[in-house]
């Protein structure tokens, strides 16, 4: 049985589930991989290099772990919309690399998830992949090139079958949209979506565009995120 909170920690660049090395360290000959292979690219981020080729969370967002660091990217985005402030402002201690996990109080705090936070967990890691396959269709030569990658990457047998499941599954915006039970968790959920990837295409604007308005999501909140999560990530 996997461990979905260990794999979100991998997906956002910090431990290969399974290894002890970093998905981040993966990066060069993944990233080559990526320029050769240009339809695969989303799986292989969604896979292996979990943020984006080369994008690395701040390290105060890393020790976090994965699912924490969503909930506070994501409260920090609702806290600032809230407050009325324009997108870019109240984000100083974010820039600064002091992202805090959120109130224990609030709904963003993983630990209060009505489905159970690994359950959550796996929601999340299926938005993430979704995400990164949004620029294009992936076929079966490009599958098992990925899969070569992953069994080189040293994860365990049981990540790769499930990654491997989760590239050839048609992607189900209506089950990922309808598992976020919570306002918190559409707006961690769509958070989650936009750490995978850095939409560069038309597909991928449009599916983030398309997964915020099935979520609900306001425009102006939308905006906060973008702007909490550019303060967080270097390239």
């Amino acid at each position: 049985m996997i461990d979905p909170k260990k794999l979100l920690d991998g997906f956002l660049g910090s431990r290969v589930p399974g290894t002890q090395s970093s998905m981040g360290g993966q990066a060069d000959r993944l990233t080559q991989f990526a320029k050769d292979n240009p339809l695969a690219t989303g799986a292989i981020v969604a896979a292996l290099l979990g943020t984006g080729a080369g994008r690395k969370l701040t390290k105060s967002a890393l020790k976090m772990g994965g699912m924490a660091a969503i909930a506070g990217l994501a409260y920090k985005a609702y806290q600032n919309y809230q407050a009325g402030k324009k997108p870019g402002e109240g984000v100083e201690d974010v820039k600064q690399g002091n992202l805090l996990p959120p109130p224990q109080e609030t709904g963003f705090n993983p630990a209060r998830a009505p489905q159970g936070e690994d359950a959550f967990a796996l929601t999340l890691v299926r938005a993430m992949i979704a995400a990164a396959r949004a620029d294009g269709h992936i076929d079966e030569t490009e599958r098992r090139k990925i899969a070569e990658r992953l069994k080189e990457s040293g994860i365990d047998h049981e990540v790769e079958s499930f990654l491997m499941e989760e590239l050839e599954r048609p992607v189900d915006v209506d089950a990922l949209v309808a598992a976020a039970s919570t306002d918190e968790q559409k707006v961690e959920l769509y958070t989650a979506s936009r750490l995978a990837i850095e939409p560069q295409t038309r597909a991928e604007r449009g599916y983030l565009d398309m997964l915020a308005g099935r979520l609900n999501l306001p425009d102006a909140l939308v905006d906060h995120i973008e702007a909490t999560i550019a303060e967080t990530v270097s390239v």
